[in-house]
């Protein structure tokens, strides 16, 4: 990526402190940008501005008022990038109302609240900008004990769709990406047992997972001038999966 292609823009990215939200202000911040990272852990944030230089908002999405408060801290900025997720291991007859509520809070409502008030700030600012949402394959196929992180996924994508529809008058483009399975350090431990690796490794043309790295740069090109006339688009970055 050029050093100065993002320069003079400002990010937000929810979710920072880890995984796929760190390597996003990372490869941001090496393209030039100003990160805003908002993010449950202080820690974090911590090492993330030692790292980029990130200014650090610690919040936790699940509560509405504070997912509020947090974008409006961070001011009109040019990105969002909504990253932040979570997921509660439940089946379709295990499914609990604490599950329920936090999966869908973090995943869906969390994102959206975040983008309606970064489309706000922008359209007060004179219009202009991109979202992109991180979604997940898990939207697109029956994953067991996915019962309610299927359903955030798959209605992240059906918003994505509508703001695209309804911001592209203020020049706002939004799109969303589908990962694979990433190896952030929770997966590459999750996911270590051959058992339960490699049932999904077979469909995965080029044999191996997504790195965090790959997921951000996929994002990045989407905030970027490349993507000037992409919007309402759902990216898998999935190595093939959902194509074969």
């Amino acid at each position: 990526m050029m050093s100065n292609r993002f320069s003079g823009k400002t990010v937000i990215i929810t979710g920072a402190g880890k995984g796929i939200g760190r390597a996003c202000a990372q490869i941001m911040a090496q393209g030039g940008a100003s990160v805003i990272a908002i993010a449950r852990t202080q820690s974090d944030l911590d090492s993330l501005a030692d790292e980029t230089g990130a200014r650090g908002i610690r919040a936790d999405l699940s509560d509405v008022a504070a997912a509020r408060a947090a974008m409006q801290e961070a001011g009109p900025c040019d990105f969002l990038i909504n990253c932040a997720g979570t997921n509660v291991l439940e089946s379709v007859l295990d499914m609990t109302d604490e599950g329920y509520e936090t999966v869908m809070g973090i995943n869906l409502r969390a994102a959206l609240v975040c983008a309606q008030e970064f489309a706000r700030a922008r359209i007060r600012a004179g219009g202009g900008g991109a979202i992109v949402n991180v979604s997940s394959i898990a939207g697109h196929r029956g994953f067991v004990d996915h019962m309610c992180y299927a359903a955030s996924k798959a209605g992240l994508e059906g918003a994505t769709r509508v703001m695209a529809k309804e911001l592209g008058a203020y020049d706002i483009r939004v799109n969303a990406v589908a990962p694979t399975i990433t190896m952030t350090e929770l997966a590459a431990t999750t996911w270590s047992d051959p058992a339960k690796k490699d049932p999904m490794m077979v469909r995965h043309p080029h044999s191996r997972f997504a790195e965090v790295e790959e997921v951000a740069r996929s994002i990045a090109m989407l905030l970027s001038d490349d993507a000037s006339f992409v919007t309402g688009a759902v990216l898998p970055v999935d190595g093939g999966f959902l194509a074969v």
